[in-house]
């Protein structure tokens, strides 16, 4: 999976929306599969228009570094997921808990295409990742 600098990178190439909107859809379909034990009403994403699931760990100690897995029954927005994985996967509970990848996606250039029903998802899929990391670092 590309990292967030990558990702970052690679759409500062991309001139126009129909590029962006393809390498979105690649980013997409280079998320690996979440199993479908996974795929449970409490994995789920509320406030999203298509299926979309997020699966959260947490390693060990009063800051741990929490890995995300997601997945989604809709191609755009399977690329999303990927980019809001990249965004957060790997960091610590307190830098997850004060980044708000909505920036990341406004920088990007990404947010300002997306239908208002795709963006609330969005802003859905980045709120339940932060309640992760701020009740894990509450729970440490």
């Amino acid at each position: 999976m590309a990292s967030l600098d990558q990702i970052i990178d690679d759409f500062a190439f991309l001139d126009d929306w129909e590029d962006r909107y393809r390498y979105v859809i690649e980013l997409g379909k280079q998320l690996p599969d979440l199993a479908d034990d996974k795929k449970t009403a409490e994995n789920k994403v509320q406030g999203c228009a298509s299926q979309v699931w997020l699966v959260s760990h947490a390693g060990e100690g009063e800051d741990p570094v929490m890995s995300f897995e997601g997945d989604s029954d809709a191609h755009i927005v399977r690329g999303l997921v990927a980019i809001v994985l990249a965004t957060y996967s790997g960091r610590r509970a307190s830098v997850i808990a004060t980044t708000d990848a909505i920036e990341i996606f406004d920088r990007i250039g990404l947010v300002e295409h997306l239908s208002s029903q795709r963006a609330n998802g969005l802003r859905s899929m980045i709120k339940r990742i932060r309640e992760e990391a701020i009740r894990t670092t509450a729970a440490a």
